[in-house]
């Protein structure tokens, strides 16, 4: 049996965001995404350098290879609770796959020139008097979007809209900010469809994919799916202690972090293109087998590649100010109209009877990257009442 083989069969006998443990010195070798998206390549043109990525989760503590990465004192006063004290080890773990340096054995980000702005924000995981003292996210987003961070990470996902919540994205929006969100862990559930931030106009919805570039069972799917990246069997840290990793973690958490880690590595060698070309770039050369303006509600327009951008010298990033995802946005995006139905648009075809299409490329040397998975399913996207309180859980 493969190395992949051998801990797809060890993931199946744990539930989500369990694993054993890996020791730390051989948990880049797990990272297989490094190598398949080549980043050794990308390096060599960009590294994410001058790129700040605000990260909204569970704080973020200081490991080896988060040393000098960390710009907490970047956080606003008003939102900096506790922002550099991770309370579960999940923040942690989403600013290595981000921004990590690989020192002392580390977890490697995609984009290690870059720099992390941490913030706690109070998430479901988050219990007792602590709770209280913890900026809820639209605090934090409203907060990150006065900095000069370019990019807001949320790997958390919840079922219901938030007035507030939508107000901070669309200001966010208007400082110039490139928002990324988990779609969510719940495609087994029987409601798959996306949570909440990732469902608000302006936010770019992440699904998680495996090696293969098949859509995970956990992912999320829907209308509000606009990318997919990398999100299982992946290293992990196992809790708050930060004493070691686990393997085999899986979430769309982890696929957002690397969404957000492209886009800081085109942001970087592209420094005066404005957030709807960063994700311009994203989703037109992004892995599909589809018409690129026809979205898979599995992998919306399909897997982040951003070393199609970086070497391709003369890519035109197209208008400043036209927004990519504006058919959708312009409709209102993913807030559930007052029936709790949502208006579903066309999709890419997808496979029936749960089957899967593979395609490969001739002009891309890792045929595992290029393959791309479409699971078919019969979604029924059903109603949710509108409603501010809300439990949110990580991606």
């Amino acid at each position: 049996m493969s190395a992949l083989g051998a801990a797809l069969a060890a993931l199946a006998s744990v539930s989500v965001g369990v694993a054993p443990s890996a020791a730390a010195e051989d948990v880049q070798a797990k990272q297989w995404y490094l190598a398949s998206m080549q980043a050794d390549q990308m390096w060599k043109v960009s590294t994410g350098e001058g790129v700040k990525v605000a990260v909204l989760d569970t704080g973020v503590a200081e490991t080896p290879s988060l040393k000098g990465q960390i710009l907490g004192n970047e956080v606003p006063k008003s939102v900096s609770y506790r922002a550099t004290e991770d309370y579960d080890g999940h923040g942690t773990t989403l600013a290595e796959l981000i921004a990590g340096t690989g020192s002392g054995g580390g977890l490697k980000g995609l984009a290690p020139g870059a720099k992390i702005v941490p913030y706690r924000v109070r998430l479901n995981s988050l219990k007792g008097s602590e709770r209280q003292k913890t900026p809820e996210p639209y605090q934090a987003i409203r907060a990150a979007a006065d900095t000069d961070a370019k990019i807001i990470n949320m790997s958390f996902s919840g079922a219901y809209v938030s007035a507030r919540e939508e107000a901070a994205i669309n200001y966010a929006m208007s400082k110039g900010k490139l928002l990324i969100a988990g779609a969510g862990n719940e495609g087994e559930q029987g409601e798959g469809s996306v949570g909440y931030p990732a469902g608000y106009p302006y936010v770019v919805g992440v699904s998680a994919v495996d090696a293969s570039g098949t859509v995970t069972k956990f992912s999320s799917y829907g209308n509000n799916v606009d990318l997919a990246a990398p999100g299982l069997d992946i290293p992990y840290w196992c809790d708050k202690t930060l004493r070691s990793y686990c393997d085999a973690g899986q979430g769309t958490s982890q696929a957002t972090a690397i969404a957000s880690a492209s886009a800081a590595l085109i942001w970087s060698v592209h420094p005066d293109w404005t957030a709807n070309q960063v994700l311009r770039s994203l989703i037109d050369t992004a892995g599909r087998t589809w018409k690129k303006d026809i979205p898979s509600k599995y992998l919306g327009y399909g897997i982040v590649r951003p070393r199609k951008v970086l070497e391709d010298s003369g890519y035109n990033p197209g208008p400043a100010d036209s927004d990519p995802l504006g058919k959708v946005n312009a409709a209102g995006g993913a807030t559930p109209s007052p029936s709790g139905s949502v208006p579903a648009p066309s999709q890419a075809p997808e496979t029936p009877s749960g089957g899967e299409t593979v395609a490969k490329s001739s002009d891309d040397s890792n045929a595992l990257w290029i393959g791309l998975g479409a699971v078919a399913a019969v979604v029924v996207i059903g109603g949710g009442a509108f409603a501010v309180k809300r439990a949110r859980r990580r991606a």
